[in-house]
């Protein structure tokens, strides 16, 4: 293996335990020296690759986008025939997801809720463009599926989406997806569709 394979290699092993650690115990509870540990690699091999933890935390996020981009599209193409039919196969995945064992919502939500007075922090601004791809991805999916007003009503999904996530973290309970669900298909069945 050649040295630049080793560094990608060290880079992949770093974004991957930042992940998982950021995502278990929180940013500010996640020290540079734990994630090298986890990583396999020296505090010197983390820092030839990022200057701080907070560029750390950025990357983490635009590394694991992808994936998260993938299981967010996976659930928006599915067979739906209409708006509410897809809303309600999203909420149905959502629920899904959040019965796994030790799920614990969405990372780019909690690392942007935890670094809140934070505007300009890499995460922050990898997360604020995560969740404003989504709202377009289903935006669109919405109008190819004949919402009148599929920006509006995206932003309205998007919002009960958030909002049952962070509920059921609150709470221990999953009805919140369920009730979210509901308003979310009344919410696409008051839309109009184009003829």
């Amino acid at each position: 293996m050649n040295h630049v394979q080793i560094r990608r290699k060290d880079l992949r092993k770093i974004l991957d335990a930042a992940y998982e650690l950021f995502y278990r115990h929180g940013f500010a509870r996640v020290g540079v020296d734990a994630i090298a540990r986890a990583a396999g690699v020296t505090k010197r091999t983390l820092y030839y690759h990022f200057d701080s933890k907070d560029t750390v935390a950025g990357a983490v996020l635009a590394h694991q986008r992808e994936h998260a981009l993938k299981r967010i599209e996976s659930w928006t193409l599915g067979g739906a025939d209409d708006p509410a039919q897809l809303i309600g196969t999203i909420f149905d995945a959502l629920a899904e997801w959040a019965g796994q064992p030790r799920w614990l919502g969405s990372g780019f939500t909690r690392i942007a809720v935890e670094l809140a007075d934070m505007p300009g922090h890499p995460a922050r601004i990898a997360a604020k463009g995560h969740k404003a791809e989504i709202e377009r991805m289903l935006a669109a999916r919405l109008a190819a599926l004949g919402a009148a007003d599929a920006v509006e009503l995206a932003r309205h999904v998007t919002i009960l989406l958030e909002g049952a996530v962070t509920l059921v973290l609150i709470h221990g309970d999953p009805v919140y997806i369920a009730s979210a669900r509901n308003a979310a298909c009344r919410l696409a069945g008051a839309v109009n569709h184009d003829p």
